[in-house]
């Protein structure tokens, strides 16, 4: 068994959200990254791409999420299956919201104008 305690958690913030690394290969050991995704009101997510399969548990909060052009309110007690290459964008409801996050070790995210410009998901590894 292995514990990861609440203050070796990483925390990454970026302009949409901030990230907490809860579980990784470098955290932990774990075969599955598993991060808290914290968004403010007002602080829309950009249109961007993922590489894998993301499963998005929403816990506190709603949201527009849009995948490829569809587009649905998510709230506590959601959950939602992104596949991997869908354009997706979050935009946080008046209150914010508050998700926990899978998907595969090694995921890597692009922008849909360059989907071949990969980079790492820092909070995943």
């Amino acid at each position: 068994m292995r514990i990861v305690r609440s203050a070796q958690t990483r925390r990454t913030a970026t302009p949409a959200a901030v990230m907490t690394t809860l579980a990784s290969p470098t955290l932990g050991g774990a075969p599955h990254p598993l991060w808290r995704v914290e968004a403010a009101p007002g602080a829309a997510g950009p249109l961007h791409l993922i590489d894998a399969d993301q499963v998005w548990a929403f816990t506190t909060g709603t949201a527009e999420v849009e995948v490829d052009g569809e587009r649905t309110q998510a709230a506590a007690g959601d959950t939602l299956v992104v596949p991997a290459g869908a354009a997706r964008r979050f935009t946080p409801g008046p209150e914010g919201f508050t998700a926990i996050v899978t998907g595969p070790a090694g995921m890597r995210a692009s922008m849909p104008a360059s989907p071949d410009e990969k980079i790492d998901i820092a909070w995943a590894a």
